[in-house]
C-alpha cells in the first residue's frame, strides 16, 4: 500500500468520523437549531474528505474527469452548504414558539423583527 492509498484511507476515515459524530449530534441535540448545526457538519465535514479522496483516486489512476468532478463537488459544497444552512436556520428561528425555544441569549431577535 502506497502513501497515496494511506492518505485516501485516512480521508475516508475522517469523513466517516464526522458523519457518525453528526448523526449522534442530531440524535442528542435538544433543539432544532443545534440539530441543524450537526446536519451541516455532516454535509460539509463528512462529504468533503471523501470527495477529496475520490479526487486523489481519480488523479492517481489517470482519470482526470473523476478528479476534476470531485474538486467541483468540494467547491460547491463549500459555497452552497453554509448559505443553505443559514437560510434554514433563519426560517426555523422565525417559526420557533416561546416554550420550545431554548436559546438563552437572543442576539438575533432584534435584527429579525
Amino acid at each position: 500500500m502506497g502513501i497515496w492509498e494511506i492518505i485516501m484511507l485516512i480521508l475516508i476515515i475522517i469523513g466517516i468520523f464526522f458523519t457518525f459524530a453528526g448523526v449522534v449530534g442530531i440524535l442528542r441535540m435538544p433543539d432544532t437549531l443545534c440539530r441543524l448545526q450537526s446536519s451541516t457538519n455532516i454535509a460539509t465535514m463528512g462529504a468533503m474528505p471523501v470527495a477529496l479522496a475520490c479526487s486523489i483516486y481519480g488523479f492517481l489512476n489517470n482519470n482526470t474527469s473523476i478528479g476534476i468532478k470531485s474538486l467541483i463537488i468540494i467547491f460547491f459544497l463549500l459555497i452552497t452548504n453554509p448559505v443553505a444552512s443559514h437560510a434554514m436556520a433563519r426560517a426555523a428561528y422565525k417559526h420557533l414558539d416561546e416554550k420550545s425555544n431554548k436559546v438563552k441569549y437572543d442576539h438575533y431577535g432584534r435584527d429579525i423583527k
